[in-house]
């Protein structure tokens, strides 16, 4: 498999359809076009795109790699699985996000105790370094998979509670705002691109390196107050994230009203 990828990389005639056509492909997967059934074959796939089954085949080793299609010798290229969508158009927890009626979420406890909070989760949480918090692991099953490893830290006074509740089938934000009376407000969000460590790789079920989607979540009450400081790794297989972004008008650069220099 690696050596068909390498080729189309050392092939410069190839590399842009095989981008082109690994983009479309990929878009009806994750949209469900061809759902259970086998993926036409390499040579309809190449009369209907346009290219020339070498370019096919490099694309089918590219979704393989990634994870969203397996050949079965003799039978066809099948979807294995789309990938689950999260929005991020408001603040939501995970099971919130796939609500079908059914306990699509399972969470793998690994951690529910208090711990003194290190410099960066005591900053985030507006405490003192070495301040208790409840910091709070988990390994989130979505369908059964492993999908991410969440971690948690909330300050004492607020997440004490949650170390009686039932962290295996609820959500903190349910649990919060639910059992305890704190209705959140709003989050401050960043997402990069990581490789998993040997540790995290082993708790998701992947290799070594495998590419996942970090996200740092911390959330407020609708009082402002910050309650929730969430570091998650997303199996890069299994997960996007997207959102609605409307553009409003904003001062150009260098306009005077984003300046904070004082004018005399």
């Amino acid at each position: 498999m690696t050596g068909i990828v390498a080729g189309s990389r050392g092939s410069g005639s190839r590399v842009a359809p095989v981008r082109r056509i690994r983009d479309v492909l990929r878009t009806r997967i994750l949209t469900g076009v061809y759902g259970t059934r086998p993926l036409p074959s390499e040579t309809e796939l190449a009369a209907e795109l346009g290219a020339s089954r070498n370019v096919v085949r490099d694309v089918l080793a590219l979704l393989r790699i990634e994870g969203l299609v397996d050949r079965i010798p003799g039978v066809g290229t099948f979807v294995v699985s789309g990938k689950a969508v999260q929005g991020l158009d408001r603040l939501r927890g995970l099971a919130e996000s796939f609500d079908t009626g059914c306990d699509r979420v399972v969470n793998q406890v690994l951690l529910a105790d208090t711990v003194p909070a290190t410099p960066t989760v005591a900053e985030r949480l507006e405490l003192d370094p070495g301040t208790e918090v409840i910091a709070l692991e988990r390994v989130r099953l979505l369908d059964g998979q492993p999908l991410s490893l969440d971690a948690s830290y909330l300050p004492a006074d607020i997440g004490r509670p949650l170390l009686e509740m039932d962290l295996a089938r609820h959500d903190i934000f349910e649990l919060l705002e639910g059992e305890l009376g704190f209705p959140l407000g709003a989050a401050a969000l960043s997402i990069e691109a990581i490789a998993a460590d040997r540790t995290v790789a082993d708790l998701l079920r992947v290799a070594d390196g495998f590419p996942l989607l970090f996200l740092e979540r911390l959330t407020y009450t609708n009082a402002g107050r910050p309650i929730d400081l969430e570091f998650v790794r997303f199996r890069g297989d299994r997960m996007s994230l997207a959102c609605w972004l409307h553009r409003t008008p904003g001062p150009p650069p260098n306009h005077p009203s984003t300046d904070s220099t004082e004018r005399g």
